[in-house]
């Protein structure tokens, strides 16, 4: 695997000859792999905790009753209960809005089937059906977990990418959080390292900075 101190270079020129901005660009990583057919339903659809985060991701809790007031407590960034999926049932543009609003979903056990009837043909193609929340579980410990995290994803293609900051972060920072996502992506891989084409850094409006030589094999 590419080590730390290499990452930490490349974002650091990703960083350097990007324009300054009227906002603040994401630090994204592009992801090539090799060797991997795609045809036998190759796909990617994890979700990774980030060691150092800027701005955490958005979760809405699916959730009533004295879940749904633990959710209220806790702050989560939105709680939807019952009545408010009612409504998404009939009107399919508010549920498709309602959807790309927020980063995570997590649902109590209880209305998970309901969730799955009323919306899950929307989130499960975006990769956002909801993770199943245990009846007496943490709420804080949830809602911590997923907003330090990201979904890496990829479906029938040889690249993926993914955001890991942005660019106030520091360079060490965001390389410790490119380093998580690529091991983290190299143990879904059939072959590990051996299917890692390419890497490549960028921020939002920036030149990609390509790591092209291939990754080599462990026991080259």
């Amino acid at each position: 695997m590419i080590t730390e101190a290499k990452l930490a270079d490349m974002i650091k020129e990703a960083k350097t000859g990007s324009k300054q901005r009227k906002f603040t660009q994401s630090v994204e990583m592009i992801l090539v792999f090799k060797d991997i057919d795609v045809k036998k339903g190759f796909a990617l659809n994890e979700v990774v905790q980030l060691p150092k985060t800027s701005s955490p991701s958005t979760v809405c809790i699916m959730a009533t009753g004295d879940m749904g007031q633990k959710a209220k407590a806790a702050k989560a960034d939105a709680v939807v209960g019952s009545d408010e999926l009612d409504r998404f049932a009939a009107n399919k543009r508010a549920s498709r809005k309602f959807i790309n609003k927020y980063d995570f979903f997590l649902a109590d056990t209880q209305i998970m089937p309901v969730v799955g009837k009323v919306l899950g043909q929307l989130l499960g193609p975006r990769g956002k059906m909801p993770t199943p929340v245990p009846f007496n579980a943490s709420i804080e410990s949830f809602l911590t977990r997923f907003r330090a995290s990201i979904k890496v994803r990829a479906r029938a293609t040889l690249a993926m990418s993914c955001k890991i900051g942005d660019e106030t972060m520091s360079d060490a920072d965001l390389a410790i959080n490119a380093h998580a996502v690529l091991a983290a992506v190299e143990k879904k891989l059939p072959n590990g390292d051996k299917n890692m084409k390419r890497i490549i850094i960028k921020t939002t409006m920036g030149k990609p900075i390509k790591q092209i030589e291939e990754v080599k094999k462990k026991h080259a």
